[in-house]
């Protein structure tokens, strides 16, 4: 079963128990795809670009919640971060700081990088390798940036 068709089936699962946080959640991603969908003129859409919505509202909730947490809106930080938790339940576990690592260490002889000007390279092909699952950028190029530098 695809994202998308798992979304939809516990969407409706969700609809008979009458479990508030998450349908309001699901419901938000459904949203969501079905734009995807209208702006692609996609019938549906692969598991990789619902894993970037995925991705792309559970930062937004996290982001929201660090916020409302600023201005001391302590109810609207929970509500953001329950929704942020029924997201987590369909992105995979993030790859780990290690693997990155290796990948980066063993990209970085294959390429011949030389120095800091073969980040983009480097980056672009570590991305690659890991399209589809989750894979925190920021480690990546911290990574990379590491590397390259003691060169």
């Amino acid at each position: 079963m695809t994202l998308q068709e798992t979304i939809n089936v516990d969407l409706k699962q969700a609809l008979k128990s009458k479990e508030e946080p998450t349908l309001g959640t699901l419901r938000l991603l459904k949203a969501d795809i079905q734009y995807e969908l209208t702006k692609t003129g996609a019938s549906d859409l692969s598991d990789t670009s619902v894993m970037q919505i995925l991705k792309s509202n559970y930062k937004k909730r996290k982001d929201t919640a660090v916020e409302y947490d600023k201005v001391n809106r302590k109810d609207l930080a929970d509500r953001e971060r329950s929704e942020a938790e029924v997201i987590l339940r369909y992105i995979p576990a993030e790859i780990s700081d290690e693997e990155i690592q290796n990948a980066v260490s063993r990209l970085v002889k294959e390429l011949g990088a030389s120095g800091p000007s073969d980040m983009g390279k480097v980056m672009g092909k570590v991305m690659a390798e890991f399209k589809g699952q989750n894979i925190d950028g920021s480690k990546v190029s911290h990574y990379v940036k590491q590397a390259l530098s003691s060169l």
